[in-house]
């Protein structure tokens, strides 16, 4: 089964068929943290978050159409036509003021050209005041809602010090769905003491979930995390490239049709990056993923209800 040019529902054809075009993320700072961090949980953070918290690639310190702006820029003379959704990606986008956070929804709707809205966040940080927010906003344009879960096993939310249940993901995602936000879940391959199984059972604890959206990717070591630490110490080993490309496979063949594939690979900054090196390669990762769908003739929903 083909997603026009993919064995799978990319993010690309999916947004394509909503929008009629090419539409492309924008990352923003918005200058917040997390729970995890600022010592209302913790002030650890998970394990493998560096100082950046996932906003390396934003321009931080300038306002929200600054930073748009600058980044469409960027990029405006290779796709001269194309729509935009600005992405609140740093740290928890929705653990703030807020009046500070209705600002800045309002402002990134505001700019020419956005279709959109994504917001990255954790899945504790969706009071009643932040729900009326998000549903006033997902009545103003389309809504995305990225929630941080990674695994779904009890001993690795323990150790990557995620800092809240699965049941509360649970409840997230029902309450997103209810005021009708677009929900993607976030699962990190190649967590230590995890094999392909409970790798698979996480993906599909998502499903059952109800989410629209998956983001897949390797487990990064960067630098000056805990886990770092424990890798230095050989307490475990990141996947390899083989094993990666194989495990999103078999996570791409029991999503649904209907589940839009954020990302199958990541970015973790060079200057930053332990391993897995071949990371670095993003292009090389998605070009074997195609190349072994192919070669398996395999495909996004292959083995759904099997």
């Amino acid at each position: 089964m083909m997603y026009g040019e993919k064995r799978f529902n990319s993010v690309n054809y999916h947004l394509k068929n909503i929008f009629g075009g090419k539409v492309i993320k924008i990352s923003i700072d918005a200058g917040l943290t997390c729970p995890n961090r600022d010592g209302t949980l913790s002030y650890d953070g998970c394990i493998f978050c560096g100082g950046s918290g996932a906003g390396d690639y934003a321009f931080s310190g300038r306002s929200v159409t600054e930073q748009f702006n600058l980044y469409r820029a960027s990029i405006k003379k290779k796709w001269p036509d194309a729509k935009y959704i600005p992405y609140f990606q740093a740290y928890s986008n929705t653990y703030g003021p807020i009046d500070k956070l209705r600002h800045m929804y309002n402002e990134a709707i505001g700019i020419e050209g956005v279709v959109g809205i994504s917001i990255a966040t954790r899945p504790d940080c969706l009071d009643n005041d932040i729900l009326e927010l998000l549903k006033e906003i997902s009545g103003k344009t389309m809504l995305f809602v990225e929630l941080g879960f990674q695994s779904c096993k009890e001993e690795t939310v323990k150790l990557i010090n995620r800092c809240y249940e699965n049941e509360v993901f649970d409840k997230a995602v029902k309450d997103l769905k209810a005021i009708g936000a677009n929900v993607i879940c976030h699962i990190i391959l190649g967590l230590p003491g995890e094999n392909k199984e409970d790798m698979l059972r996480s993906v599909e604890y998502t499903l059952n979930a109800g989410i629209d959206g998956i983001k897949l990717h390797e487990l990064f070591v960067v630098k000056d995390t805990a886990l770092a630490n424990m890798y230095d110490e050989g307490l475990f080993k990141t996947l390899e490239f083989d094993e990666y490309v194989d495990l999103v496979v078999s996570c791409l063949e029991i999503l649904p049709e209907n589940i839009a594939v954020h990302r199958l690979t990541g970015d973790a900054p060079r200057d930053q990056l332990i391993a897995p090196l071949y990371s670095i390669r993003k292009f090389h990762i998605l070009n074997a993923i195609d190349n072994l769908l192919e070669e398996k003739n395999t495909y996004q929903s292959k083995n759904v209800n099997l």
